[in-house]
């Protein structure tokens, strides 16, 4: 990979900070989970979306100390197979991305150019393994770490809250008692204080499930250049489960040059 790799301009530099930092957090924590123990059956009970096929309308905004931008975008994902996204600026196709199990592919058409990062190659960048996985359950509002039995759980009056840690990464999960449903996560890494927070809300009926339609994404993490703060609030306007089978066209023109 071009060492500059990361130096894409704006907005899709913001939606892979995004998808980079939240991955990078994310699974700092689910790296050392082999296998997974479950907790007794009195603990914690989750609703979690559960799909073959997944189709939404979105409206993005990036903000940082200096700018703030607004995209739209369509998305579909294959469980535990691809993430495709188109993205449109005032009405104005500007990029596309497909996340797979291998890789990330971000394309801009505005500047006729695209970028692949390879998980191995981002993993040694941020020291932390990265995978599809984790990027796939933050987006759909789901647990990113598998309930273990040394988990810690404390009872509130209107939340449950999960109390998990792997290696120097805390993670706060606070799960509505009522819905069932995750409403805030916040992951902290302590040798750097490294902070990812994540509050889903409007949750609505998907399916046989309820799906957070909105939600706003604080990054605070260090990178080469220094402190990044980046916050991302999103708001779908439609959000579809099922069996149906999607298409997920994805070319790259041979005139785009690859950074």
């Amino acid at each position: 990979m071009h060492s500059s790799a990361l130096k894409i301009s704006y907005p899709f530099g913001r939606i892979i900070t995004f998808l980079i930092a939240a991955a990078v957090l994310f699974s700092a924590c689910s790296k050392k989970l082999l296998p997974a123990v479950p907790l007794p059956p009195k603990s914690i009970d989750i609703q979690e979306i559960d799909f073959e096929y997944f189709h939404g309308k979105a409206r993005l905004n990036f903000r940082d100390n200096t700018k703030e931008r607004e995209v739209k975008a369509h998305i579909r994902i294959r469980k535990d197979s691809v993430i495709w996204m188109t993205f449109t600026v005032i009405g104005v196709q500007g990029g596309k991305a497909l996340i797979n199990k291998d890789s990330i592919t971000i394309v801009s058409t505005v500047s006729k150019e695209y970028y692949v990062f390879d998980y191995a190659e981002l993993s040694r960048r941020f020291n932390f393994k990265i995978d599809f996985n984790v990027i796939q359950s933050a987006m759909l509002g789901n647990l990113m770490i598998s309930k273990n039995i040394g988990d810690e759980i404390e009872e509130e009056t209107k939340y449950n809250k999960l109390n998990q840690k792997v290696g120097s990464v805390s993670v706060k999960n606070s799960i509505n008692k009522e819905t069932k449903k995750l409403e805030m996560v916040e992951l902290n890494e302590t040798a750097t204080n490294n902070l990812l927070k994540i509050d889903y809300s409007d949750f609505q009926p998907v399916g046989d499930k309820l799906f957070p339609y909105k939600g706003i994404i604080d990054i605070l993490y260090k990178s080469a250049t220094g402190l990044v703060n980046n916050t991302i609030v999103f708001e779908y306007s439609k959000a579809e489960v099922g069996d149906r089978e999607l298409r997920f066209p994805f070319n790259i023109p041979k005139r785009y040059d690859r950074r």
